[in-house]
């Protein structure tokens, strides 16, 4: 079915006198009312096959508002079965609301009766004329600009009222229970009258007067705030949807997120480089002058289907642009400062999870790579909750210089020892440039990832190393269910590691088995309170002493074995034998 072609022969057969003007039908309105004295106007019918509004009709006299076919065949009394793309299963949008009694109607009347030339000058600044302000049923109460917001069945409930030239002064007037989020549509109305096919949407009630003095169909909310009140099913009848808002990101974020709910009939329409923030569709009249409409339909025709995805462009320039950055790497990952390692986990990348019985020596384990990585200056965020700085800061110290803690503390080296401190303080000065502790007990995905964007702005780096002490630890919003949270915060990371290019070393925390003992094999059952650590982790490892944690530091040598015991993309196995250097806490691959 040709539905431009059946729109045109339905517009010829029931508006008398009709006439095609190019892609313009043209005809003498039929419904100017006969006798207000006025001089009756012209209809007329977009019918450009590849206009966003073919089908769209409306009087130049502005008798009445305009609308798509099916608005017409309501009001012409046409039955609805002859309107081109009739859909007799389609059921209309019903909204919950019981109206009271009592309306607004008479008032806005009065208020309307109260604009004067002055009121029409403040429009008329950005090109809104009067036959548009009276169209609207502006009125004003001495001070104020009153926008009646009408509902459904066609009463005023509820105005705005707003102080010219200065937007941020605003209340509402009216019946209190429709100031509510779920009424705050301007114009709505206009969603009927669009049925099948296309209309505005914008922020704030003047960038829709502008529209609308160009003869385009809209909506309009008070505020980016009030976008997410559009119910999907409001829209439902909606061809295409033009998301127009003033012009920043928060602007854009808000689109965006209500664009996914109403799909692909949403169009984002996108704001030329160089406007200032804040930019509104009433400047945009008032600069462009006669130009305005232009500049609108360049919008228009620049604008695409809203999609969730990235463009295929962006996604391939995204790939090679990381690919070539990785040519030459050793690793695939970053490079740890253990061989061992890093030949069964071709580099640290993903997210690495380790687990190991308390005093197992993980923590430990974790600061010495993280402080390694960072003096390679690769940015490092260590989120501990079991240690503290202090505790971190010193325990690398004692391993840079090959002094015990309380030889530092003591403060009675030798020539050699106190050149190796000095010597190591400054270079512990380097480290902390790429290193930060973080202990926020109130840490939320959001923030981390702010806080990765900060490092890798300050450190013009790209990829990051996230520490993770431990998991067990982070914070949940209840505790009583931890293992949902620990749930949560894996997915968070596999967002976090596909979005912003981190590498996780994350601490976990083992189950006892009978007895209270930790199982002598190891393997992913061993892990505590996590059922989606097998799902999430690229690498999960257990670090299992060959020797009694519960023994005091002092007697014989600590060797630990560390088990690769599930990974996307390596053999699991043994990875390594390691000796802890104590009193130094430096771990040794042997």
């Amino acid at each position: 079915m040709d539905i431009a072609t059946d729109t045109k022969k339905f517009y010829l057969k029931h508006i008398p006198g009709a006439r095609i003007e190019g892609n313009l039908l043209k005809a003498p309105c039929p419904l100017c009312t006969p006798g207000s004295g006025r001089p009756g106007g012209t209809m007329v019918a977009h019918l450009d096959p590849d206009s966003f509004f073919m089908g769209y009709f409306r009087c130049l006299n502005r008798c009445t508002p305009g609308g798509f076919p099916f608005y017409f065949s309501k009001i012409m009394g046409i039955d609805p079965r002859e309107v081109p793309g009739y859909d007799p299963d389609r059921e209309p949008y019903v909204s919950d609301i019981v109206y009271p009694v009592k309306n607004l109607n008479s008032e806005i009347k009065k208020f309307r009766a109260l604009i004067s030339e002055k009121e029409y000058a403040y429009f008329q600044d950005f090109g809104v004329s009067k036959a548009v302000v009276d169209e609207m049923m502006i009125g004003y109460n001495g001070r104020y600009l009153v926008y009646p917001y009408i509902m459904e069945d066609g009463n005023c409930y509820a105005a705005r009222c707003v102080l010219p030239g200065r937007e941020e002064d605003t209340f509402w007037h009216g019946d209190q229970a429709f100031f509510a989020e779920e009424f705050r549509i301007y114009n709505m109305q206009e969603i009927e009258r669009c049925e099948n096919g296309a209309l505005f949407l914008v922020e704030g009630e003047n960038n829709l007067l502008a529209l609308r003095e160009l003869g385009f169909p809209g909506i309009a909310v008070p505020s980016l705030s009030d976008l997410h009140v559009l119910a999907q099913g409001q829209l439902e009848s909606i061809n295409n949807v033009f998301l127009l808002v003033n012009h920043s990101p928060e602007g854009v974020l808000a689109a965006r997120s209500l664009a996914t709910s109403l799909g692909f009939k949403a169009r984002i329409l996108k704001w030329a480089p160089g406007y200032k923030r804040g930019y509104t569709v009433c400047q945009l009249a008032k600069d462009k002058g006669r130009h305005f409409r232009a500049a609108i339909s360049a919008m228009l025709k620049a604008s695409e289907s809203f999609s969730p995805f990235a463009s295929a462009d962006k996604e391939h320039q995204r790939f090679f642009v990381k690919l070539e950055r990785d040519w030459g790497e050793k690793y695939l990952g970053l490079e740890a400062n253990f061989a061992k390692l890093n030949d069964a986990l071709n580099g640290l990348r993903g997210i690495n999870i380790m687990g190991g019985q308390p005093k197992a020596g993980k923590s430990c384990f974790f600061m010495q790579i993280s402080t390694e990585m960072a003096k390679k200056q690769v940015p490092v965020i260590y989120y501990d909750f079991e240690n503290g700085r202090d505790k971190i800061y010193t325990r690398t110290l004692c391993r840079l210089t090959r002094l015990s803690e309380k030889q530092i503390r003591a403060g009675e080296l030798n020539e050699d020892e106190a050149e190796r401190l000095q010597n190591t303080r400054s270079e512990l000065k380097r480290i902390l440039n790429y290193f930060r502790v973080v202990t926020d007990r109130k840490l939320s995905p959001e923030i981390m990832r702010r806080q990765i964007d900060f490092i890798q702005h300050e450190t013009k780096q790209q990829k990051t190393l996230v520490v993770i002490d431990s998991l067990h630890k982070l914070p949940f919003k209840n505790l009583s269910e931890r293992r949902t949270g620990i749930d949560e915060w894996l997915r968070h990371m596999e967002a976090i590691r596909d979005e912003q290019n981190v590498a996780f070393l994350v601490v976990s925390e083992l189950s006892r088995g009978e007895g209270g003992r930790y199982a002598e094999k190891p393997d992913m059952g061993s892990f505590k309170e996590s059922g989606d650590i097998e799902y999430s982790a690229d690498n999960a490892m257990i670090l299992a002493p060959d020797w009694n944690p519960l023994e005091p530091f002092s007697s014989g040598k600590r060797k630990s074995t560390l088990w690769l015991v599930a990974s996307r993309e390596n053999n699991p196995g043994l990875i390594a034998q390691y000796l802890l250097e104590y009193p130094y806490w430096g771990f040794r691959e042997l």
